[in-house]
């Protein structure tokens, strides 16, 4: 663990695997409450002097932090394909997207902008202010290990806050590691804090209760994200939430079916399935569907799994056990319901992955609303295709979720995709666009899929309070 600038070292630690092999890569120290408190304290105390820091000082020490993640490109990417599992090709694009964010929220520090308001009163002023929230803590998912960290820790740091994190116990190497740069970039001690742990709920319970603390950031589940904001509340600390999605990718009757079946199968299977943008129910006009099955088929069985370090590898294995029992139980009870089976369908042993939690590249075709996964968040390698007729229809269908992250149009007539940009309940929408992300934009959901948003210029508002001034002259 890291704390007010210091590496702690305990008897009490828990075992790092790689998720491809089961092989233990390393032990992390086990923290707990009184890490976490004490963590908060040190954030406590170096929070006047790293606010008092002017803007173009925090931003040195940010864009310092991005060029020694682009110097330490290939060994971070490494540890994260050992770590979490991504093939080599997707750790290293993760990394540069990591330190996108460093970059761009060093930038943004210097453009933390006030204002003055005219008053009704000759002898009146008001001046607004952006000052730091204060004490943040933050909590980070293990599928994208290094740029979620710096998607906080960025706009955080460059509005002049402290920072707490705790990473997911999952991946706590790639947290030590880009900890280990913050260092290696000169920051105060105190500013920047890591607590590891095995047992996250007592670290949670401490951010959420301890007074210093004004704002959490979570990227996890909704599950999880609705208690830690129900135990925020009673203090009224601020929150945001990256939470899940179900995302749905409708292919409208004029697209082209093989290049929207292309689009499918690279953002479906990016990351294994393990992403909260990743598409869950897969919508195609009914007149095109056999080409865009077809499509997806073969793209499906071109698709290898196994170990990342391998470069013919596109497909690696889920995080746990638990993730693996999750999407056998939806491929399974789809099927019993009437999907039909077109690839895949269950757990990888043959070749060498036995020892790992690998599942095929899964396709379902004929899936309807009453099975699990077309009502539930998958985060595996299942693509779920669901025909459909009419276009009011199908908005319809797309809509009836709880969540509302992001979603995806193929289309070549410009009205439609509008229309549908307009009427889709989500705050992220890819419209023949497998990719809509960027630091330069803001990423987020509605509905239970999130508050607030990460990235682009509302990034840093969300760690920044208003204060307004009334002058009397």
């Amino acid at each position: 663990m890291y704390i007010d600038g210091e590496w702690l070292t305990s008897d009490s630690q828990f075992p790092v695997s790689n998720p491809a092999s089961g092989e233990t890569i390393g032990h992390v120290v086990d923290g707990d409450a009184t890490h976490a408190k004490r963590a908060i304290e040190a954030a406590s105390r170096a929070l006047p002097g790293w606010a008092a820091q002017t803007p173009y000082a925090r931003s040195a020490y940010l864009y310092r932090a991005y060029q020694l993640m682009l110097e330490q490109h290939s060994q971070l990417a490494e540890l994260m394909t050992r770590e979490q599992g991504k093939p080599l090709k997707a750790a290293m694009n993760e990394v540069k997207y990591a330190a996108d964010f460093l970059l761009w929220f060093a930038e943004e520090a210097k453009r933390i902008y006030g204002e003055t308001i005219p008053s009704a009163r000759a002898d009146q002023r008001f001046i607004v202010q952006k000052q730091p929230v204060g004490v943040v803590a933050a909590v980070t998912p293990w599928n994208y290990p290094i740029s979620m960290l710096t998607r906080k820790l960025g706009p955080a740091l460059a509005a002049g806050c402290s920072v707490v994190l705790k990473p997911a116990e999952s991946t706590p190497l790639c947290a030590i590691a880009v900890f280990k740069i913050l260092e290696e970039a000169g920051l105060p001690p105190g500013v920047a804090n890591l607590v590891t742990s095995s047992n996250p709920k007592p670290i949670g319970d401490v951010f959420c209760t301890h007074p210093a603390v004004r704002k959490l950031t979570f990227t996890g589940s909704t599950a999880v994200g609705k208690q830690l904001a129900t135990a925020c509340a009673p203090q009224l600390k601020r929150v945001s939430m990256e939470l899940g999605g179900h995302a749905p990718f409708i292919v409208f009757e004029d697209a082209d079916p093989v290049h929207a079946a292309k689009g499918a199968a690279l953002v479906k299977f990016l990351n294994t399935g393990q992403a909260c943008i990743s598409p869950n129910r897969i919508f195609v006009h009914r007149s095109i569907i056999d080409p865009f099955l077809a499509t997806l088929t073969s793209r499906i069985a071109a698709l290898q799994a196994g170990d990342g370090f391998n470069p013919a590898n596109s497909i690696g294995p889920l995080i746990n056990e638990a993730a693996i029992a999750k999407v056998d139980r939806q491929v399974q009870d789809a099927v019993a319901r009437g999907a039909t089976l077109l690839a895949g369908g269950s757990r990888l042993t043959d070749n060498g992955l036995e020892n790992g939690c690998f599942y095929g590249a899964t396709l379902l075709s004929n899936v309807s609303p009453e099975m699990l996964i077309y009502q539930e968040e998958t985060f595996g390698p299942v693509a779920a295709v669901v025909p459909f007729d009419d276009q009011d229809d199908v908005i319809a269908m797309a809509n009836d979720t709880t969540y509302g992250l992001a979603a995806y149009i193929y289309t070549q007539n410009l009205s439609r995709a509008y229309r549908a940009f307009e009427q889709l309940h989500f705050g992220i929408i890819g419209i023949n666009d497998i990719n809509p992300t960027s630091a330069a934009a803001p990423f987020g959901g509605m509905k239970e899929s999130g508050l607030g948003r990460e990235g682009a210029r509302e990034g840093i508002e969300e760690y920044l309070e208003t204060k307004l001034g009334g002058l009397s002259i």
